[in-house]
């Protein structure tokens, strides 16, 4: 390699000088884990806002335009269902109800939980059974109890146990799982969606969402415009996620703090990281001027210290994602409803904030080493 030599001389000045090396390493490491914790709260908040979206599966939701999130929906007319059934493209269509109930248990407490209403005789969206059988859903008073982080707060429920919903009776009937957890914090039952409008109070019009699939690709965009002529609208699963997703950035604090504390995270980092190696860089003149002085040029130098830089930010990368993923390890076996998550873009997110630090560190060296007179140095 052509700068092979040059290169190794600067990564033995940056590690022979450990107090200051270690510095730099623990100031990029800082930054990205905070970096990192912040983002990657942000994606697991994400990731439940839209849990409804991805537990139910449905290719296409119809809403109501003012609705933001699956857990707010605008309850719509019973005629839309049938409307969509009759549109051109639609393969098939079925109602969903979403609302919050008041339970009273066992014990005499209160719970708030979620109720999901399915289709009575498809049952679409159902979620997958630990115990129970899904035909004993149709039973008297019949409900499924998600197993998830808010599984306890309905004091640990089992085949057959009794509650109170609005003064109606319920029996668990079946513990499910799912793909995701939810946001809210709240327990999630599922029951058919004709014995949910019945239990739970509601207006005149009862559906939350129409699901519908269409028989090709092709016939999405036909079946938006059917349905914008109705005066609502149709989005597809990854459609509405990027919906909830705006919703949470940008019209909620969420996103603006995630955003300051990764700005504030980066100065720090970047302050940190600056000083330390503009200080590295002072007390090693002498010895790039009498790198100089040897025949080194200007450009071998340049590369020298954009090496060194490189090396401890990547280096200071690594751990910082390693201590990060080992604190969402830890947190997420003790805490259930820790909802922090890794994802390829908070990663891409830390890996260019540290090049951007990695740069800056660097520009601040190359201005004063290529300052360097070889004759000031030895003349000192």
């Amino acid at each position: 390699m052509k700068y092979s030599g040059i290169l190794r001389i600067g990564f033995k000045l940056l590690v022979n000088d450990k107090g200051k090396f270690s510095a730099l390493l623990i100031g990029i490491t800082f930054a990205v884990f905070l970096m990192m914790q912040m983002t990657a709260m942000f994606a697991g908040i994400l990731n439940r806002a839209f849990s409804t979206v991805t537990n139910i599966g449905a290719t296409i939701w119809i809403m109501d335009p003012a609705v933001n999130t699956a857990t707010s929906a605008i309850p719509m007319p019973d005629y839309l269902l049938d409307a969509v059934r009759s549109m051109d493209g639609v393969s098939y269509a079925v109602p969903l109800f979403i609302g919050g109930a008041l339970v009273k248990l066992d014990s005499g407490t209160y719970q708030s939980v979620s109720v999901v209403g399915l289709d009575d005789t498809s049952l679409f969206g159902r979620p997958e059974l630990e115990q129970g059988s899904i035909q004993d859903i149709y039973a008297d008073n019949a409900f499924m109890v998600v197993n998830d982080a808010e599984f306890s707060k309905l004091e640990n429920p089992k085949i057959g146990t009794v509650f109170e919903l609005n003064d109606h009776r319920g029996v668990i009937v079946g513990i499910a799982r799912v793909a995701s957890n939810g946001l809210n914090g709240v327990p999630t039952l599922y029951t058919t969606y004709s014995r949910a409008i019945e239990y739970i109070s509601t207006t005149r019009f009862t559906i939350s969402y129409v699901l519908a699939q269409a028989k090709s690709e092709a016939a999405v965009a036909g079946i938006k415009q059917q349905v914008a002529k109705l005066g609502y609208v149709a989005l597809t699963k990854g459609e509405f996620n990027k919906q909830i997703t705006n919703f949470y950035t940008y019209k909620t604090g969420i996103g603006t703090n995630i955003l300051l504390m990764t700005v504030i995270s980066f100065i720090v980092g970047l302050s940190i990281s600056g000083q330390t190696f503009y200080t590295f860089i002072l007390e090693n003149l002498e010895k790039f001027g009498a790198l100089k002085a040897i025949g080194a040029k200007g450009r071998e130098l340049v590369y020298m210290i954009l090496f060194m830089a490189t090396f401890t930010a990547l280096t200071g990368y690594g751990l910082g994602v390693g201590l990060v993923t080992l604190m969402i390890w830890i947190a997420r076996s003790r805490l259930p409803n820790y909802a922090a998550m890794i994802t390829f873009w908070n990663l891409e997110l830390a890996l260019g904030m540290v090049i951007l630090i990695a740069g800056i560190s660097s520009y601040v060296g190359v201005r004063k080493v290529l300052k360097i007179e070889p004759f000031d140095i030895f003349r000192g």
